[in-house]
């Protein structure tokens, strides 16, 4: 994946992030969930009645948002480097990962940070440095 830095907007980042933010808040304040993605979408399998329907509008919802975005600007551009067995791969992994954490980056690292969670602070803190080092072999090690 490479950063077409020449285009960056920072607005547009802030903009995310508020909007992130403003997102979590409702969820948390209007149903008392914390908008761990991982959790959210494990929580539709099996599904339990009376908890389907905001787990399915919000995983709509990301789904629909970069359509929506993409009435008012124009999408980036992604460039994938890896092949299909490494995406496959590294999916597992993260799926492995999520249910050893007992959460995401979404959850953890958005939410659980804002709550000042000790357990979130160190999760974040591992998948950072796990992110940090496997770039750094892949790139320098391995390339």
């Amino acid at each position: 994946m490479t950063i077409d830095w020449a285009n960056f907007t920072p607005f547009s980042a802030l903009a995310g992030g508020a909007l992130l933010g403003i997102a979590v808040t409702i969820l948390w304040l209007c149903n008392g969930r914390i908008a761990g993605i991982s959790g959210i979408l494990g929580g539709l399998l099996p599904p339990k009645a009376g908890n389907i329907s905001w787990r399915v509008t919000f995983l709509l919802g990301l789904i629909m948002a970069p359509g929506i975005y993409s009435l008012f600007t124009d999408l980036p551009v992604i460039q994938i480097d890896a092949g299909l067995p490494v995406l496959i791969v590294a999916g597992l992994l993260v799926g492995i990962g999520t249910r050893y954490g007992a959460g995401c980056t979404s959850g953890h690292g958005v939410c659980g940070l804002a709550r000042f969670s000790p357990r979130s602070l160190l999760a974040t803190l591992s998948f950072m440095l796990t992110g940090f080092a496997t770039v750094w072999l892949v790139r320098h090690l391995f390339a």
